[in-house]
């Protein structure tokens, strides 16, 4: 019987350990300094186009790490990429891609209703493997497709950061 009562003790406090042990997550994130290099390459990137473009990027939570709006960009250009940058962090998915499967499948045309979602070209997550770390998001290219493609290669230029 005693054996029965230690045996079954000690699985208690294994139980209880593996269970505390899942309460406590760990998360990558993306630093400061990190954010204000793809802010930076994001807008030179675009510049080098001919585009003047407001840049964000946030966080995996989706909350703003950096901002950079080029001389001569709109003033607009900064809270659509707020947006952008929000919507493909929260999303874990690029904007442009979400915008076509919206306008393929009816049923995603309600993602237009979730506030803070753009479901315009221009945002794209920052990822670690297959975590997505942060996201940045571009507005004032003419044309989404064009936004994103300067996010990606400012994003190409730190890959070795992301590792």
């Amino acid at each position: 019987m005693r054996n029965v009562i230690k045996i079954s003790a000690l699985a208690l406090s294994l139980i209880a350990a593996a269970a505390n042990a899942q309460g406590v997550r760990t998360e990558k994130n993306i630093s400061l300094d990190l954010a204000n290099q793809i802010a930076a390459a994001t807008v030179a990137a675009c510049a080098a186009n001919g585009y003047a473009v407001g840049v964000t990027v946030v966080d995996r939570a989706g909350t703003v790490r950096a901002v950079q709006r080029a001389d001569n960009a709109g003033p607009h250009t900064l809270g659509a990429s707020l947006q952008k940058a929000f919507t493909s962090a929260s999303a874990k998915n690029n904007t442009l891609a979400m915008m076509e499967g919206a306008q393929k499948n009816p049923a995603a045309a309600n993602l237009t209703d979730i506030p803070g979602f753009l479901l315009l070209g221009g945002g794209v997550p920052v990822k670690v493997g297959n975590e997505v770390i942060g996201a940045v998001g571009v507005g004032g290219a003419p044309g989404g497709h064009l936004d994103e493609a300067c996010a990606v290669a400012a994003l190409d230029k730190v890959k070795d950061q992301l590792k």
